[in-house]
Order: structure tokens, then C-alpha cells, then sequence
């Protein structure tokens, strides 16, 4: 299922699965005819307890996996995973603290997995995502954001190379001046999840520690140079 036009969404039938976290990933390994194999870790795009198994795949030009996943792969076709993987990046409802997300590209993978899993338990915890993409085209997952507000859900927007028509919001990279607008206030106890390219997570997480979140509070997933 197409997202964007350099991303997929695969629904995985898998079976004995043991159920995962939001936030989690797994690894998946191909094997070429010739014995060649090439493993790559995705996030999990789905909420805990869902029937299928989400994976949202960003093609890479260069990849060994990616194209094969989002160009390639057919209903009925068979791949070989491991996982759930990683109990560090995870969320769990029920702890009232704030939470803010804060993704580059496909960096909001796991996070949606985090905003699903909100809903599907009927959770109030004050979420918010500031969400960084190259044009209003590269976002994943769009309608399903632009619903989140009926949730309870803040979404931000910012585009670093093309904006919409009359847009008047964040047209920039993710940077400390941005996350001081968007981020909670500390005396609130908040949680931050900071997934996407390895620059935009350093940036984020130095960002926030200066308006002053706990060290422990803020977690970080990164990836290569692709992103928002």
C-alpha cells in the first residue's frame, strides 16, 4: 500500500507472533538466490495487539532491501524476520506524563505506532508530534494525522523545501528555537521520542535539554542521511 511516492506500507501476516511494543522494531533478512544475504531493521508501524503486522518501508536508490520491499514484494510472498526488537524506544499508556514526538521523514514510523497505540486504548495523554518533511508530498501518513486532532493529538508541520499554498507555518529543519515553541514545559514531567537522520536527532535532543527536559526523558532512534 502505497504512502508517498518513495514509501510503502506491507501488512505481514505473521504467525506465532508474540506481540511487540510500541516502538519497536524488527529485523528483516533477504536471501538471494545465490546464498547473498542482506538484513535491514524496520520499525514497527502498527499498534500493539493489531491482527497484522505494519512495516512503513522508505525506498532507498541504493538499497539491498528497501526496493526489493516497496517495489517488489507480492501478496503471498514469504520473508524471514526476527523481532520484536528493543525495549528502550517504547511507550506505554497510562503514565499521564506528556508525551512529544518529534520525527524527520520516516522517522514517524514508530512514533505513529506510538499514536495508534493512544487511541486503540483510549488513552488521554497529551501528545503532541512535530514532524519534518522535505514537501507537503512526503508525508506519511497524512490523513490519518490531519485526523489525529479529533484525538486529541497536536500535529506540527514543517517543510524544508516546498510549502503549501498560503502556508504560514514552520518552513525550516527542526531546530532549538522551533522546540522551544513546541515542546512542553518541563515543570509538566514530559517524555520525548526522537526518531529520523542522525542530524535532525542530535539537534532535537540538544535542543530540548535546553529548555530544560530530563536527560532521561528524552529518548532518541536514528538512521542514515534521508529524512525531513
Amino acid at each position: 500500500m502505497p504512502e508517498t511516492a518513495r514509501t510503502a506500507t506491507l501488512l505481514l501476516d505473521v504467525e506465532g507472533w508474540p506481540g511487540h511494543r510500541a516502538g519497536q522494531h524488527i529485523d528483516v533478512r533477504l536471501t538471494a538466490e545465490d546464498g547473498y544475504q542482506a538484513q535491514r531493521s524496520y520499525s514497527i508501524a502498527s499498534a500493539p495487539g493489531e491482527p497484522r503486522l505494519r512495516l512503513t518501508v522508505e525506498r532507498l536508490e541504493d538499497g539491498e532491501v528497501s526496493p526489493y520491499l516497496v517495489d517488489e514484494l507480492r501478496p503471498g510472498d514469504r520473508l524471514e524476520i526476527r523481532g520484536p526488537v528493543g525495549g528502550y524506544f517504547v511507550w506505554e499508556p497510562g503514565s499521564g506524563r506528556p508525551v512529544l514526538l518529534v520525527a524527520g521523514g520516516s522517522g514517524v514510523v514508530p512514533l505513529a505506532a506510538m499514536l495508534r497505540h493512544r487511541l486503540a486504548a483510549a488513552d488521554t495523554t497529551p501528545m503532541r508530534l512535530l514532524y519534518s518533511s522535505r514537501t507537503p508530498e512526503d508525508v506519511i501518513y497524512a490523513d490519518e494525522l490531519t485526523g489525529a486532532a479529533n484525538h486529541g493529538v497536536e500535529v506540527i508541520h514543517t517543510f524544508t523545501r516546498a510549502q503549501p499554498d498560503g502556508w504560514t507555518g514552520y518552513a525550516r529543519r527542526i531546530d532549538a528555537a522551533m522546540l522551544a515553541e513546541a515542546a512542553f514545559p518541563p515543570s509538566q514531567r514530559p517524555v520525548a521520542y526522537v526518531c529520523g537522520p542522525t542530524r535532525l536527532v542530535e539537534t532535537a535532543a540538544d535542543g530540548l535539554l535546553a529548555v530544560g527536559y530530563d536527560p532521561a526523558a528524552v529518548r532518541t532512534e536514528r538512521f542514515g542521511p534521508t529524512g525531513g
